[in-house]
């Protein structure tokens, strides 16, 4: 998945479901593209650490990948990077052993 823009209070809602749609069609394995994230707010973190959480239950992973330095600083700083692995590239993500 990509997502683009600001990942806030307005937009997080919609990676939620295109999440939770994804999941429930089985797909437990997902990358998220942050290339082109310009912002994100608490319930955009909400987000990835919710959708983690319903992935590693149904057997699979959330991966983030290419966030920009302001935001993988983010995302270290709420200990998000402890729980979720985040890579350098979509690539690198998709080409990740299945544990991280």
């Amino acid at each position: 998945m990509a997502v683009r823009g600001a990942l806030d209070i307005d937009t997080a809602p919609r990676l939620r479901e295109a999440m939770h749609g994804a999941l429930d069609r089985g797909r437990c394995r997902i990358v998220v593209d942050l290339g082109d994230v310009e912002f994100c707010d608490s319930v955009g973190l909400g987000t990835f650490a919710y959708s983690h959480n319903r992935c590693v239950a149904d057997g699979g992973y959330l991966r983030l990948a290419a966030p920009s330095p302001f935001l993988a600083g983010l995302l270290e700083t709420v200990g998000l990077t402890g729980r979720i692995p985040v890579h350098a590239t979509v690539s690198d993500a998709l080409a990740s052993a299945p544990g991280g």
